[in-house]
């Protein structure tokens, strides 16, 4: 037994020689066979096991090394000469020569491809800009990205629809800047003209305030956003539309022809623009209107007065101009008697926030006129005021109101104001024209 011991250390020795010497040699199996035929201890053998396993991963990551430079594609695509146990498609990955077997054999690129690489030497690459139609095109990594907001061109048909509204408005508040803000958000294209010729025909049906509106708006269009070729086109489009616009304002073809004069005057129309008709006109109201504003601009010192062809609008005359208009219209009342008149020059200075004065100042005409007959005059045109509505009940009080306050100050002028006052109150009361508590409000000497 003891023979057995030593001859199976020493082969078992040997074995551990020839496998540090020559990991890879032939003899290996014949030595496995042997050490299988030995009486091995179950720690032994799980030992040995391990190491044919090892033997065979070594052998196998030699073949597969040995034979990856070898490998050719068959016209079917698999690899011919391969180890069927090495992973598919297992190349070297350090490699720049070609893959596919074709080709010189030379390194793809030049030798100037691969990860980290610049190009060849003296190359020079230009900026490309990014393709949108590229599938990685990223748009929000592309820097600052503007967007501009298409405002599609307004039809014809709903040019009017949308100019109307902004024209009304402009009456209201005398703002041109906000007309301008509100045309650049529209997109009228071919049809900018017709704006001029829309406002002309909206201020016609109007008052004459309105009419003063639009030649200034038209002023300060010209040469922002209409130029005078523009405006041209708008004038010559109204005098053509005249037939039609004498059917809702039969003063049409002389306020048009006030029109063109003020906007002569005012360098929105060419100074030529009279001369291009001259001879070529057909129709008898757009004569009258060229006649109109010929007559105009040819008047002495008219260019100058054209600034006030239309009048100035209530709302924007000074309080001593108004009050100076009030007294002209009650002295002409006073020599006329025409009580239509006297309304149609007070509605025509378009300030019934102002209507007190009036009051005021025919009460005040009534004390310091002798007789009687400027008290039943007053008595009179007031009353009609009040039954058209013209004078409201708060104007109407306003105005006495005044007068009872400034009593003492005109007694100074006119000893006899307080018995005066006091028969034109009563007078009045008896006619409707004031209150009750407005009469009892009048002061007493």
């Amino acid at each position: 037994y003891a023979e057995k011991v030593t001859e199976r250390d020493v082969l078992h020795n040997t074995d551990r020689l020839n496998v540090a010497n020559h990991p890879y040699s032939d003899d290996d199996d014949v030595l496995n066979e042997v050490e299988v035929n030995g009486n091995w201890t179950p720690q032994e053998k799980a030992l040995h096991e391990a190491r044919l396993k090892a033997k065979a991963k070594r052998r196998l990551r030699k073949s597969s090394s040995r034979n990856s430079t070898s490998e050719s594609f068959s016209e079917s695509g698999e690899v011919v000469g391969g180890d069927p146990h090495s992973p598919k498609g297992k190349v070297n990955t350090n490699d720049r020569k070609s893959r596919t077997g074709k080709g010189r054999g030379l390194p793809k690129k030049g030798g100037a491809g691969g990860k980290g690489v610049w190009g060849a030497a003296g190359m020079v690459y230009e900026d490309e800009e990014p393709d949108i139609h590229d599938p990685n095109y990223d748009e929000s990594s592309q820097g600052d990205t503007v967007y501009e907001t298409v405002v599609p061109e307004i039809d014809e048909k709903e040019l009017e629809k949308m100019v109307n509204p902004i024209v009304q408005e402009y009456f209201e508040h005398g703002d041109t800047k906000e007309v301008q803000m509100l045309l650049k958000e529209l997109n009228l294209g071919q049809h900018k003209y017709e704006f001029s010729s829309l406002a002309v025909s909206l201020s016609l049906e109007g008052k004459a305030s309105h009419r003063e509106l639009t030649s200034r708006l038209l002023s300060d269009l010209s040469g922002k956003m209409l130029s005078q070729s523009e405006m041209g086109r708008a004038f010559d489009k109204m005098l053509k539309e005249l037939p039609d616009l004498i059917l809702d304002t039969p003063d049409a073809p002389q306020m048009l022809g006030q029109f063109i004069a003020r906007a002569i005057a005012d360098h929105v129309l060419p100074m030529s623009f009279l001369d291009c008709y001259k001879g070529k006109v057909d129709c008898e109201h757009a004569r009258v209107a060229l006649d109109r504003a010929a007559v105009l601009l040819s008047m002495k010192r008219e260019m100058v007065r054209l600034d006030n062809v239309w009048g100035v609008g209530g709302g924007l005359r000074p309080v001593k101009h108004l009050i100076k208009e009030m007294n002209l219209l009650l002295k002409e009342y006073l020599i006329s008697g025409d009580v239509s008149e006297a309304e149609h020059c007070l509605r025509d200075l378009e300030v019934p926030h102002f209507h007190h004065e009036l009051v005021y100042e025919a009460v005040v005409m009534v004390l310091e006129s002798k007789g009687d007959t400027a008290t039943h005059m007053m008595m009179k045109l007031l009353q009609s005021f009040w039954k058209t509505g013209l004078i409201t009940v708060d104007q109407m009080n306003r105005g006495f109101q005044r007068v009872y306050d400034e009593l003492p100050e005109i007694s100074l002028d006119v000893p006899h104001a307080h018995s005066i006052m006091e028969t034109f109150v009563d007078l009045c009361y008896q006619e409707s024209v004031i209150t009750k508590q407005l009469r009892d409000a009048c002061p007493s000497r």
